[in-house]
């Protein structure tokens, strides 16, 4: 097979070059086409219970997280010239397009009873600005006797008070809310230029928008990072500016075949998909890499650059499909978690890691074989230098120390599986924002003064028409709200019951004292006075019931705590709520983003370790294709399970818990850094036929043949992983510096340990099944004639 491929790549390299070519051009313009994603990536899939449950409660009462929240702590806020600026931005913002509705003191609502017609009409608070301070004085005095609004809009203790914001749905999931939340920014921040007061912004649109604008700019900016960092560092090892340019055309044609399958496949970019890029740039490097070091071997061997081409394409292309393929295997793992998101990464990060791999298998010997020869300082490396003085020390090691590998070894895991015990489980709704972030510290203003804004749910289904206006409905909902008062978490709730006791106020002429439940007879009275509940337009304050008054929700927001809070809440709260509605008379479900983040964390977290197992079975299969031996296999897996588990230790001792932004690290670790694995293993089985299976010899040779590739890579591989620390997503950083730390520890992992136990289990690793592989994917022996591969050069052209 190997020989028919070097001829297809080597006898046909125009016609090579112009297929990828218009490839290339193609998936580029597909791929100039692929959107962002703006909806909320849910971590359930659409079967599950707690999906479809939170689905439903979309239907009945919209969406939950539509409401942006604007906060102001001004102590003048209701003096004449600041209250009237408050007003005018709250009346500018309503003009936006794309705004359904926006509240805040200076544009509230209260019911006004109505005798004549025995009715509640609802109207505003301010039927005209007031002119003088006195007359803004007694509106203030007004308002804080509305209870109904006391914790929602304000907090008069602290003086902070909240624009609520409600956004039209279909703009929430479409580009254009990014325009909108920056218009509505644009237009309050004018408040801040004039008084000098600062404006906090929150709520899940507003998350969502400036998450999806920061992928997008993290995006450009860790493509451009990481193709400097590896400019730089492919220019320090091989030492030509050519050699450099071409190596980075190379990895940007499989960019672009990324992209385009994004659009093919109907995806967009998402916090995952984001990250392809660069990533793809590092992993084509890391081809790039070991086909040149083997290619410059070669030629320094025997100076016969069709010979040393030809070698590189059977020899590293043989090896490098294996590599790749379990690479892919790693990310392809994560296809079978259920997750939309995590399917979508899995698809596209697999394929185009294949293509990376075949990208690099053609371009590069076809480029090099136009190029000149190779000069001797691209290859001066294998004869001298720090690298090779590193190998010797290596060697040194392997040869008479390996007793000190293994005890540093056994002290690693032992601390290794100390750390472990220190993992913890949990997550929280905006975990993956930096604590530095001016939204992370807007969102815990919002939680110091109002106790968080994600939402918090509870349907209530009375299994009636008309049953939530039923007296012991009302009760049972207001003895529900006192029970939800007893945890700190929670904010103040919005329900049918708040707006009978703000019925009840306004029945008794707006006296604070009466905001509370009626008794049965003034129950007959108040209720005779609420207006029917039509009409589909949902606003803050009138989605709380459905159109047959069956159905209500109790809305509180909450804190952003970690999963592991949310559980022992949903824990302490269900048997609470049983005991207040019977399950004979009322259907009562939890719900919202925050319990749909506690179910998705814990079933993604869940899936992802079986992605994790997949990916090691995955793996280990791929490589008994190889090289056949169980017992090689075992030995072969070590040191790449070690890295492993340092890594989760590491995770333990520095407080960094298991959630779904950093348990994916280790399938893509485990499948990156078993190539060191791979490469070494084959050269260690072609040097055993070269050595007389000496097997002493023959790790040495192997050790010093693939070192230099396998610091290389490393090294580009570090520094490629390593951009992502600067991430202003906690997942992203944290993908940064757990696989860069892996990939390390990986390769002093193949470095040492590899080598140290192939020598100490001399017979016992190296049996005859080894040696005859049920896949021969690695034919390293017989070269072609090279008669018969016969490149035209420039000068028989001229002639």
């Amino acid at each position: 097979m190997w020989k028919f491929l070097v001829r297809l790549i080597l006898r046909n390299r125009l016609a090579n070059l112009i297929i990828i070519a218009l490839l290339t051009i193609y998936m580029g313009w597909e791929g100039s086409k692929v959107q962002m994603s703006y909806e909320f990536a849910s971590m359930l899939p659409e079967t599950d219970t707690t999906s479809r449950i939170y689905q439903r409660f979309k239907e009945t009462f919209g969406q939950d997280g539509a409401v942006m929240f604007v906060g102001v702590q001004d102590e003048r806020l209701f003096e004449l010239e600041h209250f009237r600026a408050w007003h005018d931005l709250t009346e500018k913002v309503r003009t936006i397009e794309g705004v359904q509705e926006v509240v805040s003191v200076a544009r509230i609502y209260h019911l006004v009873r109505n005798d004549s017609l025995r009715k509640f009409d609802f109207r505003p608070v301010m039927e005209r600005l007031p002119e003088t301070q006195e007359e803004l004085d007694s509106l203030r005095q007004y308002i804080q006797q509305l209870r109904f609004y006391e914790g929602l809009l304000y907090n008069s203790a602290t003086n902070v008070s909240v624009m609520m914001i409600t956004l039209d749905n279909h703009v929430l999931n479409s580009k254009d809310r990014i325009a909108l939340v920056y218009e509505i920014k644009e237009v309050l921040d004018n408040f801040t230029d004039r008084f000098g007061i600062q404006l906090r912004y929150s709520g899940l649109p507003y998350i969502r928008t400036i998450t999806s604008q920061k992928i997008q700019h993290e995006l450009v900016l860790f493509v451009f990072l990481s193709l400097v960092i590896a400019s730089a560092i492919l220019f320090t090892f091989f030492r030509s500016g050519r050699t450099v340019l071409f190596i980075i055309i190379v990895v940007l044609i499989t960019v672009a075949f990324m992209f385009g399958m994004l659009q093919l496949f109907g995806y967009k970019i998402t916090i995952l998909t984001g990250i392809l890029p660069p990533l793809l740039i590092v992993i084509g490097v890391e081809n790039s890499i070991f086909l040149l070091n083997k290619y410059y071997s070669e030629f320094f061997q025997h100076g016969n650059k069709v010979k040393a081409l030809s070698r590189t394409i059977r020899r590293i292309g043989a090896a490098n499909l294996l590599t790749n393929a379990t690479t892919a295997a790693g990310f392809a793992a994560f296809i079978v978690t259920g997750n939309k998101m995590l399917v979508e990464f899995g698809i596209v990060a697999s394929l185009n890691i294949m293509v990376s791999y075949v990208v690099s298998l053609m371009m590069i010997p076809i480029i090099f074989s136009y190029l000149p020869e190779p000069l001797p300082k691209q290859y001066a490396h294998f004869e001298g230098g720090r690298v090779n003085s590193i190998l010797h020390f290596i060697e040194r090691v392997v040869l008479y120390r390996r007793n000190t590998v293994y005890a540093i070894t056994a002290i690693l895991i032992v601390l290794g599986a100390y750390g472990v015990t220190k993992l913890r489980t949990t997550g929280n709704v905006v975990d993956d924002i930096s604590h530095k972030e001016q939204m992370y510290k807007d969102l815990m203003f919002f939680e110091e003064h109002f106790n968080g804004v994600m939402p918090y749910e509870i349907s209530i289904d009375t299994k009636r028409p008309k049953g939530v206006l039923r007296a012991s409905t009302l009760y049972k909902i207001d003895q529900l709200q006192d029970t939800l008062a007893l945890y700190p978490q929670f904010s103040k709730p919005l329900s049918v019951a708040e707006l009978v006791k703000f019925s009840k106020q306004a029945f008794f002429r707006g006296d604070p004292e009466y905001y509370n439940m009626p008794n049965n007879q003034e129950r007959n009275f108040i209720l005779g006075y609420l207006p029917e509940f039509k009409g589909d337009k949902r606003t803050i304050l009138n989605s709380f019931v459905d159109t047959a008054l069956q159905t209500t929700r109790v809305s509180v927001q909450l804190a952003n705590v970690s999963t592991r809070q949310i559980d022992s809440i949903q824990q302490s709260l269900q048997p609470k709520i049983d005991s207040i509605f019977p399950v004979a008379d009322y259907t009562v479900t939890t719900t919202g983003t925050s319990v749909v983040f506690l179910k998705g964390t814990n079933y993604l977290v869940k899936n992802l370790i079986s992605s994790l197992l997949l990916a090691l079975f995955v793996i280990a299969l791929l490589m008994s294709l190889t090289f056949s031996s169980f017992k090689m296999i075992v030995v072969s897996l070590i040191p790449n399970l070690i890295p492993q588990l340092l890594t989760a230790a590491m995770m333990g001792y520095a407080g960094i818990s298991i959630k779904p932004s950093t348990i994916l690290i280790f399938s893509i670790a485990l499948g990156i850094s078993v190539d060191n694995t791979i490469h070494f293993l084959s050269r260690y089985r072609q040097q055993l036929k070269l050595n007389g299976w000496k097997i002493p010899e023959a790790v040495l040779a192997a050790l010093h043949e693939t070192g230099f590739s396998m610091i290389y890579s490393a090294v580009v591989l570090f520094f490629g992983f390593a951009i992502f620390i600067l991430s202003s997503f906690g997942g992203t950083e944290a993908l940064g510096y757990l696989v860069s730390f892996t990939l390390i520890t990986a390769m002093l992992s193949n470095l040492f340990v590899l080598p140290s136990l192939l020598m100490t289990l001399d017979r016992w690793s190296t049996t005859r099944a080894f040696k005859e592989p049920l896949l021969e994917i690695l034919d390293e022996e017989a070269d072609i004639d090279l008669d018969q591969l016969k490149i035209e050069t420039k000068k028989e052209n001229q002639d």
